[in-house]
Protein backbone atom coordinates (compact mmCIF):
# COMPACT_ATOMS: atom_id res chain seq x y z
CA UNK A 1 0.00 0.00 0.00
CA UNK A 2 1.19 3.49 -0.84
CA UNK A 3 0.76 6.91 0.81
CA UNK A 4 0.09 5.41 4.24
CA UNK A 5 0.78 8.71 5.99
CA UNK A 6 -1.91 10.36 3.88
CA UNK A 7 -4.37 7.63 4.85
CA UNK A 8 -3.61 7.79 8.58
CA UNK A 9 -1.02 9.68 10.60
CA UNK A 10 1.57 7.62 12.54
CA UNK A 11 0.55 6.98 16.15
CA UNK A 12 -3.20 7.29 15.55
CA UNK A 13 -5.73 4.49 16.11
CA UNK A 14 -6.42 4.55 12.37
CA UNK A 15 -2.73 3.94 11.62
CA UNK A 16 -2.66 1.05 14.08
CA UNK A 17 -5.55 -0.49 12.15
CA UNK A 18 -3.78 0.11 8.88
CA UNK A 19 -0.47 -1.34 10.07
CA UNK A 20 -2.19 -4.59 11.03
CA UNK A 21 -3.57 -5.06 7.53
CA UNK A 22 -1.65 -6.89 4.84
CA UNK A 23 -2.44 -6.79 1.11
CA UNK A 24 -3.54 -10.47 0.94
CA UNK A 25 -6.17 -9.84 3.63
CA UNK A 26 -7.72 -6.83 1.92
CA UNK A 27 -10.94 -7.04 -0.09
CA UNK A 28 -10.29 -6.43 -3.77
CA UNK A 29 -13.77 -5.06 -4.48
CA UNK A 30 -15.71 -2.99 -1.95
CA UNK A 31 -19.30 -1.94 -2.61
CA UNK A 32 -21.10 0.65 -0.47
CA UNK A 33 -24.76 1.51 0.00
CA UNK A 34 -24.51 5.18 0.93
CA UNK A 35 -27.41 5.79 3.30
CA UNK A 36 -28.29 8.45 5.86
CA UNK A 37 -28.00 11.79 4.07
CA UNK A 38 -31.56 12.78 4.90
CA UNK A 39 -31.29 11.80 8.57
CA UNK A 40 -27.97 13.62 8.86
CA UNK A 41 -29.62 16.81 7.62
CA UNK A 42 -32.74 16.37 9.74
CA UNK A 43 -30.72 15.87 12.93
CA UNK A 44 -29.09 19.25 12.31
CA UNK A 45 -32.23 21.09 11.26
CA UNK A 46 -30.99 21.40 7.66
CA UNK A 47 -32.95 20.79 4.45
CA UNK A 48 -32.31 17.37 2.84
CA UNK A 49 -30.19 18.90 0.11
CA UNK A 50 -27.52 19.79 2.67
CA UNK A 51 -27.29 16.14 3.60
CA UNK A 52 -26.61 15.25 -0.01
CA UNK A 53 -23.99 18.00 -0.26
CA UNK A 54 -22.28 16.71 2.88
CA UNK A 55 -22.37 13.21 1.39
CA UNK A 56 -20.19 14.38 -1.50
CA UNK A 57 -17.32 14.92 0.97
CA UNK A 58 -17.64 11.31 2.09
CA UNK A 59 -17.60 10.15 -1.54
CA UNK A 60 -14.43 12.11 -2.23
CA UNK A 61 -12.64 10.81 0.87
CA UNK A 62 -13.73 7.21 0.31
CA UNK A 63 -12.61 7.15 -3.33
CA UNK A 64 -9.21 8.58 -2.40
CA UNK A 65 -8.80 6.12 0.48
CA UNK A 66 -9.77 3.16 -1.73
CA UNK A 67 -7.17 4.21 -4.30
CA UNK A 68 -4.45 4.50 -1.64
CA UNK A 69 -5.41 1.11 -0.22
CA UNK A 70 -4.85 -0.16 -3.77
CA UNK A 71 -8.27 -1.77 -3.99
CA UNK A 72 -9.19 -2.98 -7.45
CA UNK A 73 -12.82 -1.83 -7.48
CA UNK A 74 -15.03 0.52 -5.47
CA UNK A 75 -18.76 0.55 -6.30
CA UNK A 76 -21.03 3.21 -4.78
CA UNK A 77 -24.83 3.02 -4.90
CA UNK A 78 -25.74 6.61 -5.76
CA UNK A 79 -29.24 6.56 -7.29
CA UNK A 80 -31.62 3.62 -7.57
CA UNK A 81 -34.46 3.10 -10.02
CA UNK A 82 -36.79 3.56 -7.01
CA UNK A 83 -35.31 7.00 -6.24
CA UNK A 84 -37.38 8.52 -9.06
CA UNK A 85 -40.26 8.41 -6.56
CA UNK A 86 -38.60 11.22 -4.58
CA UNK A 87 -39.69 14.85 -5.04
CA UNK A 88 -38.62 16.30 -8.39
CA UNK A 89 -36.56 19.04 -6.73
CA UNK A 90 -34.56 16.41 -4.83
CA UNK A 91 -33.89 14.37 -7.96
CA UNK A 92 -32.74 17.52 -9.79
CA UNK A 93 -30.46 18.36 -6.87
CA UNK A 94 -28.91 14.90 -6.86
CA UNK A 95 -28.21 15.08 -10.59
CA UNK A 96 -26.76 18.58 -10.27
CA UNK A 97 -24.47 17.38 -7.47
CA UNK A 98 -23.34 14.49 -9.67
CA UNK A 99 -22.41 16.88 -12.47
CA UNK A 100 -20.62 19.15 -10.01
CA UNK A 101 -18.70 16.23 -8.53
CA UNK A 102 -17.52 15.00 -11.92
CA UNK A 103 -16.45 18.49 -12.98
CA UNK A 104 -14.44 19.00 -9.79
CA UNK A 105 -13.00 15.51 -9.37
CA UNK A 106 -12.23 14.43 -12.92
CA UNK A 107 -8.71 15.85 -12.82
CA UNK A 108 -8.06 14.08 -9.51
CA UNK A 109 -9.26 10.79 -10.96
CA UNK A 110 -6.97 11.16 -13.96
CA UNK A 111 -3.96 12.11 -11.81
CA UNK A 112 -4.58 9.18 -9.44
CA UNK A 113 -4.97 6.60 -12.21
CA UNK A 114 -8.65 5.96 -11.33
CA UNK A 115 -10.95 4.54 -14.00
CA UNK A 116 -14.53 5.80 -13.83
CA UNK A 117 -17.42 3.54 -14.81
CA UNK A 118 -21.15 4.25 -14.37
CA UNK A 119 -23.53 1.28 -14.23
CA UNK A 120 -27.31 1.16 -14.51
CA UNK A 121 -29.89 2.35 -17.01
CA UNK A 122 -27.76 5.30 -18.06
CA UNK A 123 -29.64 5.86 -21.33
CA UNK A 124 -32.72 6.93 -19.33
CA UNK A 125 -30.90 9.86 -17.69
CA UNK A 126 -31.02 13.42 -18.99
CA UNK A 127 -28.74 13.97 -22.02
CA UNK A 128 -26.53 16.46 -20.17
CA UNK A 129 -25.96 13.93 -17.39
CA UNK A 130 -25.15 11.26 -19.96
CA UNK A 131 -22.65 13.65 -21.57
CA UNK A 132 -20.93 14.32 -18.22
CA UNK A 133 -20.69 10.61 -17.51
CA UNK A 134 -19.40 9.82 -20.99
CA UNK A 135 -16.75 12.53 -20.68
CA UNK A 136 -15.49 11.09 -17.40
CA UNK A 137 -15.46 7.56 -18.84
CA UNK A 138 -13.49 8.70 -21.88
CA UNK A 139 -11.01 10.78 -19.87
CA UNK A 140 -10.18 7.88 -17.52
CA UNK A 141 -10.48 4.95 -19.93
CA UNK A 142 -6.72 4.35 -20.11
CA UNK A 143 -6.23 4.39 -16.33
CA UNK A 144 -5.15 1.13 -14.72
CA UNK A 145 -5.61 1.73 -10.99
CA UNK A 146 -8.83 1.69 -8.99
CA UNK A 147 -12.01 1.13 -10.98
CA UNK A 148 -14.60 3.47 -9.50
CA UNK A 149 -18.09 2.29 -10.38
CA UNK A 150 -21.07 4.46 -9.56
CA UNK A 151 -24.53 2.90 -9.76
CA UNK A 152 -27.05 5.36 -11.25
CA UNK A 153 -30.65 4.58 -12.13
CA UNK A 154 -29.73 1.08 -11.03
CA UNK A 155 -31.39 -1.79 -9.22
CA UNK A 156 -30.48 -5.44 -9.02
CA UNK A 157 -33.92 -6.58 -10.16
CA UNK A 158 -33.90 -4.17 -13.12
CA UNK A 159 -30.46 -5.46 -14.09
CA UNK A 160 -31.66 -9.09 -14.02
CA UNK A 161 -34.86 -8.15 -15.87
CA UNK A 162 -32.85 -6.43 -18.62
CA UNK A 163 -30.57 -9.45 -18.87
CA UNK A 164 -33.54 -11.83 -19.10
CA UNK A 165 -35.09 -9.77 -21.90
CA UNK A 166 -31.77 -9.85 -23.76
CA UNK A 167 -31.52 -13.61 -23.41
CA UNK A 168 -35.11 -14.23 -24.53
CA UNK A 169 -34.73 -11.86 -27.51
CA UNK A 170 -31.46 -13.45 -28.63
CA UNK A 171 -32.81 -16.98 -28.19
CA UNK A 172 -35.98 -16.12 -30.14
CA UNK A 173 -33.86 -14.69 -32.97
CA UNK A 174 -31.67 -17.79 -33.04
CA UNK A 175 -28.57 -15.94 -31.83
CA UNK A 176 -28.41 -17.78 -28.50
CA UNK A 177 -28.83 -21.43 -27.59
CA UNK A 178 -30.74 -21.74 -24.32
CA UNK A 179 -28.45 -24.51 -23.10
CA UNK A 180 -25.48 -22.14 -23.40
CA UNK A 181 -26.87 -19.84 -20.70
CA UNK A 182 -24.81 -20.50 -17.60
CA UNK A 183 -23.33 -18.43 -14.77
CA UNK A 184 -20.46 -17.26 -16.97
CA UNK A 185 -22.92 -16.04 -19.62
CA UNK A 186 -24.94 -14.18 -17.03
CA UNK A 187 -21.83 -12.56 -15.50
CA UNK A 188 -20.69 -11.45 -18.95
CA UNK A 189 -24.02 -9.68 -19.61
CA UNK A 190 -24.48 -7.88 -16.31
CA UNK A 191 -23.79 -4.16 -15.94
CA UNK A 192 -20.67 -5.14 -14.01
CA UNK A 193 -19.29 -7.41 -16.74
CA UNK A 194 -15.52 -7.70 -16.59
CA UNK A 195 -15.32 -6.75 -12.90
CA UNK A 196 -14.98 -9.26 -10.06
CA UNK A 197 -17.89 -9.61 -7.64
CA UNK A 198 -17.72 -7.56 -4.42
CA UNK A 199 -15.77 -9.10 -1.57
CA UNK A 200 -17.23 -6.66 0.96
CA UNK A 201 -20.53 -4.77 1.00
CA UNK A 202 -20.81 -1.86 3.45
CA UNK A 203 -24.10 -0.22 4.36
CA UNK A 204 -24.17 2.95 6.41
CA UNK A 205 -26.88 4.41 8.71
CA UNK A 206 -27.66 1.20 10.62
CA UNK A 207 -30.19 -0.25 8.19
CA UNK A 208 -29.86 -4.03 7.79
CA UNK A 209 -30.85 -4.70 4.18
CA UNK A 210 -29.26 -4.73 0.74
CA UNK A 211 -31.93 -2.58 -0.95
CA UNK A 212 -31.96 -4.21 -4.38
CA UNK A 213 -28.22 -3.67 -4.92
CA UNK A 214 -26.03 -6.06 -6.94
CA UNK A 215 -28.34 -8.98 -6.16
CA UNK A 216 -26.54 -11.49 -8.38
CA UNK A 217 -23.06 -10.26 -7.57
CA UNK A 218 -23.26 -10.39 -3.74
CA UNK A 219 -24.09 -14.09 -3.46
CA UNK A 220 -20.87 -14.71 -1.46
CA UNK A 221 -20.06 -11.16 -0.40
CA UNK A 222 -19.27 -10.37 3.24
CA UNK A 223 -21.79 -7.87 4.66
CA UNK A 224 -20.85 -5.07 7.07
CA UNK A 225 -23.36 -2.70 8.64
CA UNK A 226 -22.41 0.48 10.47
CA UNK A 227 -24.64 2.99 12.28
CA UNK A 228 -22.54 5.85 10.89
CA UNK A 229 -24.56 8.12 8.59
CA UNK A 230 -23.02 8.51 5.15
CA UNK A 231 -21.98 12.19 5.48
CA UNK A 232 -20.03 11.21 8.63
CA UNK A 233 -18.31 8.23 6.97
CA UNK A 234 -14.53 8.69 6.98
CA UNK A 235 -11.36 6.81 6.14
CA UNK A 236 -11.41 5.43 9.68
CA UNK A 237 -14.83 3.88 9.06
CA UNK A 238 -13.61 2.30 5.84
CA UNK A 239 -10.57 0.88 7.65
CA UNK A 240 -12.78 -0.54 10.42
CA UNK A 241 -14.87 -2.33 7.79
CA UNK A 242 -11.80 -3.64 5.98
CA UNK A 243 -10.26 -4.81 9.28
CA UNK A 244 -13.47 -6.70 10.12
CA UNK A 245 -13.40 -8.29 6.65
CA UNK A 246 -9.79 -9.42 7.22
CA UNK A 247 -10.86 -11.30 10.37
CA UNK A 248 -13.53 -13.34 8.62
CA UNK A 249 -13.18 -16.75 6.99
CA UNK A 250 -14.71 -16.96 3.53
CA UNK A 251 -15.93 -20.49 2.75
CA UNK A 252 -17.97 -20.15 -0.47
CA UNK A 253 -20.12 -23.08 0.66
CA UNK A 254 -17.12 -25.27 1.54
CA UNK A 255 -15.28 -26.01 4.75
CA UNK A 256 -12.20 -24.17 5.97
CA UNK A 257 -9.24 -26.49 6.54
CA UNK A 258 -9.33 -27.66 10.16
CA UNK A 259 -13.00 -26.85 10.67
CA UNK A 260 -14.19 -30.19 9.27
CA UNK A 261 -11.89 -32.14 11.61
CA UNK A 262 -13.19 -30.12 14.56
CA UNK A 263 -16.78 -30.89 13.59
CA UNK A 264 -16.04 -34.59 13.21
CA UNK A 265 -14.36 -34.72 16.64
CA UNK A 266 -17.33 -32.95 18.24
CA UNK A 267 -19.68 -35.51 16.73
CA UNK A 268 -17.78 -38.51 18.13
Amino acid sequence: MKDLDRLASPGTPERELLDRLSPPSLPRHVAIIMDGNGRWARQRGFPRVEGHRAGIRAVRETVEAAARLELEVLTLYAFSTENWKRPRWEVRTLMALLKEYLAKELRTMVENNIRFRPIGRIAELEPEIQDSLAGAVSATAANTGLTFQIALNYSGRAELLDLTRTAVSNAHAGRLAVESIDEDWVAAHLATAGVRDPDLLIRTSGELRVSNFLLWQIAYTELYFTPVLWPDFTTRDLLLAVAEFARRERRYGGVVEGAQEDAEEAAE
